[in-house]
């Protein structure tokens, strides 16, 4: 498979992705923008996305059944040289499955995981799967 995105700088402020028929602003500004997601943000953002299509992808696999899921991200960064150093994650799912199916379905999302797999080639993935509440 591959995988095509343009992005082009509108002003100093911002900037604009575009894959398929949708558009994403991008914080590009050297102070910041609260309306857009910065390239740190986008990058979780896209971990995030891939997580939860793998719970899309592996549940019907396992029959298994979920009300709800919601990650959350973290991601230390160093200054020199600029990198990340460890992304952090929480998956949240709302589910009656026991806590042995909860273990299997995280190992499944990480395993089978495009974004995931690709980033844990580089930086330090920490995380757990739990059910909600």
């Amino acid at each position: 498979m591959e995988y095509r995105v343009q992005a082009r700088r509108i002003d100093a402020h911002g900037s604009l992705a575009s894959a398929k028929d949708a558009e994403v602003v991008l914080d590009t500004d050297l102070a910041g923008r609260r309306d857009a997601m910065n390239p740190v943000e986008l990058l979780l953002a896209a971990l995030a996305a891939c997580m939860l299509k793998g719970i899309e992808r592996v549940t019907p696999l396992l029959d298994f059944r979920i009300d709800g899921a919601e990650v959350r991200l973290e991601a230390l960064r160093q200054d020199a040289p600029p990198k990340l150093t460890l992304i952090r994650y929480e998956i949240i799912v709302d589910s009656p499955e026991t806590q042995a199916r909860l273990a299997l379905l995280h190992r499944n999302v990480l395993k089978y995981g495009t974004i995931s797999n690709t980033l844990s080639a580089a930086v330090p993935l920490e995380g757990s799967l739990r059910r909600k509440g």
